[in-house]
């Protein structure tokens, strides 16, 4: 039996404010880890600590290969490049938020 297109799009709704309580709880708990670590003082672009953020999510996903910075980038190309070091606690010397 197919459902009405109204039922239908109340799952979809019901689905999409799920998944942004289950985004929000994910991103409290990953946030709370984060300042936990110190990296609330650190004053680092949001770039930088994306790609960080993807090389440790990579790390413990076992994958191999570099972090680009950017969503579903697959060129490799330098705009998102690692940075040469990522020291939790030190200052990496940018202006970019925390």
């Amino acid at each position: 039996m197919k459902k009405p297109s109204s039922k239908i799009r109340e799952e979809i709704a019901r689905l999409q404010e799920q998944l942004k309580q289950t985004e929000t709880r994910e991103a409290e708990r990953i946030g709370r880890i984060a300042l936990k670590s110190g990296l609330g003082d650190i004053e680092i672009e949001e770039a930088d600590l994306q790609v960080a953020f993807e090389e440790i999510a990579g790390r413990f996903r076992g994958e191999k290969g570099q972090a680009t910075g950017r969503k579903n980038a697959g060129d490799g190309g330098a705009a998102g490049e690692t940075p040469a070091s990522f020291s939790p606690g030190a200052d990496q010397g940018s202006t970019g938020e925390a």
